[in-house]
């Protein structure tokens, strides 16, 4: 698994073309679909990989590590990080990806991106770390350094995004981006905007030959539509030298497949297979974003078994276990019966669980952090327990951390595309050596990712509409 660097030679390089570390396992998906759909082979790998584990592998054109660096701290990434990029960069890929969410979820105390490029820009060699964001398919859009995000047809400013903007953890009061990594890093942040990019990319290289330097700037390349789309995968591309470092959504894939289908080195179109009907998924949700509660309203209309965890009873230290067996045995119930179980911790950001969430792991005796960690965790093993008991085909999980917890506990090495649904949630087979998990169908969500129908979707095999 090996690459070719060098200049243009009118064809793509040999071998590998993309390595990343994916910042939560979500992301991780939707970046492993971009390439997938764009006919170039691709693994996401849930630890990092041993050489027989690659070597299982040998012809990706694109490899991933899902992380769970987004909810994490500087320190936790300091520890972390480094062994994963070494990792990668020892591939010798031209690019180098930590691909983060297109919301761009991030603090200087929590999964900070500039920790992460600080980190990561030292086992590469390029003297400028591209930043790609906006990904129009995703309805993201990043416009003179501004980044921009549509819900249901209008566009917020991310300050002002109805989700974002109260995020739990990480809510987003900056939405121009240089402002908002610049709490985050020292490093130099600059700005190639669209005008430039839409000058026939004479401009915009011009800039960046302007910008370059020993100290590794940051430099974020403004993304609107199809024509700054592929013109920053242009940039990108011809300007990664011996090899660059870019924290970047999967707007980077989503470019460069651009980019490298109006050269012609790839298919005309993207495509990815449908999937078949199942009789019945399981699906968790930790998710309090208003896109999955709207999702989860429609899954409850639609005959879903939709069952809410008891927050405080989870993580109590003596009722706990009894509330695991009660959801497990109501999922056992609703398959048994024909209907699809959905165990679910809240329902959009005005649930009583997420206002009331601080007092609740007071009451629990845990700080905030270790109890959400807790309750990702209970998802995942009431998640591990309905697979052990009834080995369905298909599974969905929503929410980036619950997918994390989820993923992991299931004991799976990497992931693989195998069908298309919802744009940044593709249907996924897992790679195991437990015969019971190997060749699992699931789906990671994100909070902001699917149509309302999203479950049944999932369910039925195919996208909305």
């Amino acid at each position: 698994m090996t690459s070719r660097h060098g200049a243009d030679s009118g064809a793509l390089p040999s071998g590998l073309l993309l390595a990343y570390y994916g910042d939560d396992f979500t992301g991780s998906t939707d970046a492993m679909e971009v390439m997938t759909a764009a006919g170039l082979s691709t693994v996401l790998f849930l630890r990092t990989p041993d050489a027989a584990l690659l070597g299982r592998f040998p012809d990706a054109r694109c490899v991933g590590i899902a992380g769970s660096s987004r909810g994490r701290s500087p320190q936790w990434m300091e520890q972390h990080l480094p062994p994963a990029f070494e990792m990668l960069a020892a591939l010798r890929p031209p690019l180098m990806q930590y691909k983060v969410c297109s919301t761009f979820d991030s603090s200087a105390d929590t999964g900070s991106i500039g920790r992460a490029i600080d980190l990561g820009v030292r086992v590469m060699p390029g003297d400028w770390s591209p930043m790609v964001v906006g990904a129009p398919r995703l309805k993201r859009y990043q416009m003179f350094g501004n980044l921009f995000a549509a819900v249901d047809g209008v566009g917020y400013r991310l300050d002002r995004h109805p989700t974002m903007a109260r995020h739990p953890v990480t809510p987003m009061d900056e939405a121009d981006l240089r402002r908002h990594l610049g709490k985050q890093t020292s490093r130099r942040v600059e700005l190639v905007d669209m005008l430039q990019l839409r000058d026939g990319g004479a401009a915009a290289h011009t800039r960046l030959q302007d910008l370059r330097g020993d100290d590794r700037p940051v430099v974020l390349v403004d993304v609107l539509d199809e024509e700054t789309l592929r013109e920053a995968g242009r940039l990108v591309w011809e300007g990664k030298g011996a090899g660059a470092f870019s924290a970047s959504s999967s707007g980077l894939q989503y470019a460069l497949a651009a980019y490298w289908r109006a050269r012609g080195w790839i298919a005309a179109q993207p495509s990815l297979p449908q999937a078949g009907t199942v009789p019945v998924i399981a699906a968790v949700s930790g998710s309090c974003s208003p896109v999955t509660a709207g999702q989860i309203a429609w899954a409850r209309e639609h005959g879903f078994a939709a069952e809410r965890m008891d927050l405080p009873a989870v993580l109590g230290a003596l009722s706990r276990e009894a509330e695991l067996v009660r959801l497990v045995q109501r999922a056992g119930e609703a398959i048994r019966a024909g209907r699809s179980p959905l165990v679910f911790s809240a329902e959009g950001p005005d649930d009583a669980s997420v206002t009331g969430f601080d007092a609740i792991a007071r009451g629990a005796g845990m700080p905030r952090a270790e109890a959400a960690r807790s309750v990702g965790v209970a998802l995942a093993e009431v998640m591990r327990r309905i697979l052990d008991a009834h080995p369905l085909k298909r599974i969905a999980i929503a929410g980036g951390d619950s997918s994390g917890e989820v993923a992991s506990a299931l004991d799976i090495a990497a992931l693989s595309v195998c069908a298309g649904l919802a744009p940044g949630a593709p249907l996924c087979r897992a790679w195991s050596d437990n015969p019971r998990r190997d060749g699992l169908e699931l789906v990671l969500k994100g909070g902001q990712v699917g149509a309302r129908s999203f479950f049944g979707d999932v369910l039925e095999g195919q996208p909305a509409g």
